[in-house]
């Protein structure tokens, strides 16, 4: 019930709040003229290339023909507003800001807590839970891995008082107050003192492990980590518990802005709308009704024994004994997400402006200090005023970007020098040049290929495959037939692999599924669980797991006492692929994966920024990898394949179908003539579109955004 109430006032206030995109244009524009800039822009692109800008920054890949026809049914002059609410409210726009997330939160499948952290942050993006508050989460939140799915955040650094004062200030305010750790600042004002006061505040914190259940979770100790003089400043015996404190500037508590007025005025309808539909029975309710169903079924006097037991009822913190809360990162939690605390707001804002536009306004993006100032303050102060006065709103940030004309601004022409391109781009005059990240650069190349469904009918494209198995030899040494024998793969498919991944593991060596995704199941991964399992102490024990693990190893290896025989034998398989999307792969993917070769970190250093360099093994992925060759084969399920049957060859429809699926526009005269040409060649009209297809998803067009 109060999930539901949340989300629906979060979509009461994205409704009734908006940030004028228009006056962020005319901000912008005045800080310029204040700055000098007398440069005109260049323009804005086309109805069709905003639609693929659009597409691949909210939903994480390109438009379907289905999503351009409707885009081109709606109005001229209004399609543009439209198509931004539609992507905002679609499934996929959460899945593409998770990894926005995952990249400024470094998160990881493979640490604890890792993969519910993700899906916690998926489901508050789809319900636009309110920034502060999800930020103020993460910090403050102490509990069971996976149960409590914030504590991931904290657990991915291991509680760490140091680490944690230095990923928490860099990710929610963008200050890289680690150089104080050994030494002050060199570069900013922060002494090293200013450094432990704020690791003081996860001086309590500790990681915990149960040695029965491994169960991991956090609580609060009685005595702090921290100390002050540093060891390599003072004797054991001078130093002394560090008190945290808040080293970083705030606007003055007497002083009321007009955005804290109007984030307080949200604050106070929210409040009260919450109260006006919340008729949810309180715990009191509750006994009270108890109290009556107890009397009415024994007949007898109860009332006292109830009354007793509603006394220790509320007495009981089942949770609050365990998972202690910590006051201290309560109060950072606090000051961090405060409306008064500038650094919160703008860093953010800095973020999501650098991830839509190209460029932030503080570069690098998480270097906020006093003398690498914003290159446009006035306007990143308005942005970041009205996120906090629409109530932290992230949907409401990211449709007001998507809006502005800056935003829709088409790239430096050709033949441009670099010194005059470097003045447009800085003045947000023009857009850089952007290649589309390497989840959506893959989830891409599966739409524009049909491969997130199968495009052949069953049996139309099997073949034959060679696979090397272990074969139980029969009485005698002779070998059994192969339909009835004990066989036993030696590719060795993991069990952790799902989806295509698992079908396709025999359909070829391991060096040729680098593009393979193992998707995780978000809403799986925040069922409820029983909360008192730990308090029970359920666990498996030592023999049952060394059990199951023998078992899992002898499926693997040769029986004792058996013989068996190493073979090659071929199979026949319906060669059928579908693909997953990388929206939702385990993350960080595995070294040498597709979305790692195009830029996805590993996610374990600060600060580790995605690299979009193009390098020699990206083209041979590209040139040779199984992704891009499923794409460009041609289906008899696909929309084209009906213009390439035999006697009713359509050959410019084909072609003109392809350049909307692939590039998003219509081919020119010139590009229309060197395709009919390519297909003419070709041994096939089929044959003859997979070339087209594989020459233009290895284009520079179809990987940078327009």
């Amino acid at each position: 019930m109060a999930r539901t109430l949340l989300v629906a006032l979060a979509a009461f206030c994205f409704l009734n709040s908006d940030i004028q995109a228009e006056t962020i244009d005319s901000v912008l524009s005045a800080e310029n003229s204040s700055l000098g800039v007398t440069k005109q822009s260049v323009g804005l692109v086309d109805d069709m290339a905003f639609v693929r800008r659009a597409s691949v920054d909210l939903i994480g890949r390109i438009p379907t023909l289905e999503e351009l026809a409707e885009y081109q049914s709606w109005p001229a002059e209004q399609r543009r507003d439209m198509l931004v609410d539609k992507l905002i409210d679609h499934p996929r726009f959460a899945d593409r800001w998770t990894v926005f997330f995952a990249d400024l939160l470094r998160l990881r499948s493979n640490v604890t807590g890792g993969s519910a952290l993700i899906a916690h942050v998926n489901r508050s993006i789809r319900e636009d839970l309110p920034y502060n508050e999800f930020a103020s989460s993460l910090i403050a939140t102490n509990g069971k891995a996976g149960r409590s799915p914030e504590v991931g955040f904290i657990l991915g650094d291991n509680a760490d008082p140091l680490a944690m004062a230095s990923v928490t200030t860099q990710v929610f305010m963008g200050v890289r107050i680690s150089c104080a750790q050994c030494h002050d600042h060199p570069f900013d004002i922060w002494t090293r003192k200013d450094f432990y006061s704020v690791a003081a505040y996860f001086g309590k914190t500790r990681r915990y492990e149960s040695n029965f259940t491994r169960v991991v979770y956090t609580s609060e100790g009685e005595q702090t980590s921290v100390l002050w003089p540093p060891q390599d400043e003072a004797e054991e015996s001078e130093r002394k518990a560090m008190i945290p404190s808040f080293p970083f500037p705030m606007i003055d508590a007497e002083e009321k802005p007009e955005f804290i007025a109007r984030y307080e005025a949200l604050l106070k309808k929210k409040a009260e709308a919450l109260a006006a539909v919340d008729n949810s029975p309180s715990l009191d309710d509750l006994l009270a009704a108890a109290d009556g169903k107890v009397e009415a079924a024994t007949g007898s006097g109860v009332d006292v024994a109830v009354a007793e037991a509603r006394e220790e009822i509320s007495k009981i913190d089942v949770k609050g004994s365990l998972y202690k809360r910590s006051e201290y990162r309560e109060l950072l939690a606090d000051q961090i997400t405060s409306p008064r605390n500038r650094l919160f707001a703008e860093s953010f804002v800095n973020r999501v402006w650098h991830d839509l536009v190209g460029r932030g306004f503080v570069e690098p993006i998480d270097d906020f200090r006093e003398d690498n100032p914003p290159s446009h303050p006035q306007t990143l102060a308005y942005i970041a005023d009205e996120f906090v006065g629409n109530g932290y709103s992230f949907k409401q940030l990211v449709k007001s970007i998507v809006q502005s004309d800056v935003y829709q601004l088409k790239q430096v022409p050709l033949g441009v020098n670099e010194l005059e391109q470097e003045e447009l781009e800085a003045a947000f005059l023009a857009t850089p040049m952007r290649r589309m990240l390497s989840e959506a650069l893959y989830d891409s190349i599966v739409t524009a290929g049909h491969l997130f469904d199968v495009k052949y009918r069953p049996g139309e494209n099997e073949r034959i495959i060679e696979q090397e198995v272990r074969v139980l030899l029969a009485a005698e040494g002779q070998p059994q037939d192969l339909a009835t024998a004990d066989v036993q793969d030696l590719a060795g498919a993991k069990p952790q692999m799902t989806n295509q991944a698992m079908a396709n593991n025999n359909a070829g060596g391991a060096g040729y599924k680098l593009e393979e995704a193992i998707e995780l199941d978000f809403d799986a991964l925040l069922e409820e669980e029983d909360e008192v399992e730990l308090d029970r102490m359920v666990a498996k024990s030592q023999e049952e797991l060394e059990a199951e693990r023998m078992q899992m190893e002898n499926q693997r290896r040769p029986r004792p006492g058996m013989q068996y025989e190493t073979k090659v034998v071929q199979r026949t398989v319906d060669d059928n692929p579908r693909f997953s999307s990388a929206l939702r792969m385990a993350t960080p993917a595995p070294v040498g994966h597709f979305v790692r070769v195009f830029g996805q970190t590993s996610r374990n250093d600060l600060g580790d920024i995605r690299d979009d360099n193009p390098s020699m093994r990206q083209s041979l992925m590209m040139l040779n990898g199984r992704l891009t060759h499923e794409a460009s084969r041609v289906g008899t399920l696909e929309p084209v394949s009906k213009y390439l049957v035999s006697g009713k060859l359509q050959v410019e429809k084909a072609v003109q179908l392809v350049y909307h699926e692939i590039l998003t526009r219509d081919p020119s005269a010139d590009e229309l003539a060197w395709a009919k040409e390519l297909l003419a060649e070709a041994k096939s009209p089929q044959a003859g579109i997979a070339d087209l297809r594989w020459v233009m998803l290895n284009s520079n067009e179809f990987r940078f955004l327009p």
